[in-house]
């Protein structure tokens, strides 16, 4: 049993690493084309990949295990007031991860300095979802990204108890949605969309409203 465990570690490493290497040149790509970047972050399990595909009508792999999301996964979305931007899905974040594969498992994240806005999806079924907030958000920290704004996504809200979703959303000021529901991704894409326009408003915007106050 040890043996095969280190064998899968060995594995992940070496797919980790390789991933490292592709999302440097997509990222280097994404940088010439500046176009507005939404990454989705989370826990794994929570359904970022099944989000990313109702939201953006693509088939990327959507599987409770873990590590499903290995390789770069990135959409193209067009938002309210033409906008358009790239979705890209990340590894889902886990407790107690193999000091082997700390250092890769967070390399693997160095792309989402690159993003504009990121939509924490969280498993709203989940009893420890908010215990699996935290520690995903901690990990962010120590990767650089406090200052990087979060939308905070509950997903599966087909599953879980309205009440403390409601709690939930009014607590993190998300949004609730069903990755398998593509009607209840409105409020999310609206929500994004203003935060968008917000963040990356041209600076001349920016300085006319600071001239007016």
């Amino acid at each position: 049993a040890r043996r095969r465990a280190d064998e899968r570690i060995r594995r992940l490493e070496r797919d980790l690493a390789q991933l490292q290497h592709k999302r440097t040149q997509g990222r280097l790509l994404r940088n010439r084309r500046e176009v507005p970047i939404l990454s989705l972050v989370g826990y794994t399990n929570a359904g970022k990949s099944t989000l990313l595909n109702a939201l953006t009508n693509s088939d990327v792999l959507a599987a409770n295990q873990l590590f499903a999301t290995l390789d770069t996964s990135s959409r193209r979305l067009r938002l309210p007031r033409d906008q358009e931007v790239l979705v890209t899905d990340t590894i889902g974040f886990i407790h107690n991860l193999p000091k082997e594969l700390i250092g890769a498992f967070k390399s693997t994240l160095e792309e989402l300095q690159d993003a504009d806005l990121l939509l924490h999806v969280i498993d709203a079924s989940d009893p420890g979802c908010e215990e699996k907030l935290a520690a995903v958000e901690k990990l962010l920290d120590q990767i650089g990204l406090k200052d990087t704004p979060i939308l905070h996504v509950f997903n599966k809200n087909d599953r879980a108890d309205e009440i403390h979703l409601a709690n939930l959303c009014r607590r993190y000021e998300g949004v609730s949605v069903s990755g398998i529901d593509p009607d209840s991704l409105t409020p999310l894409i609206e929500k994004a969309s203003d935060w968008l326009c917000k963040i990356r408003r041209p600076a001349g915007e920016a300085e006319i409203e600071r001239a007016a106050i």
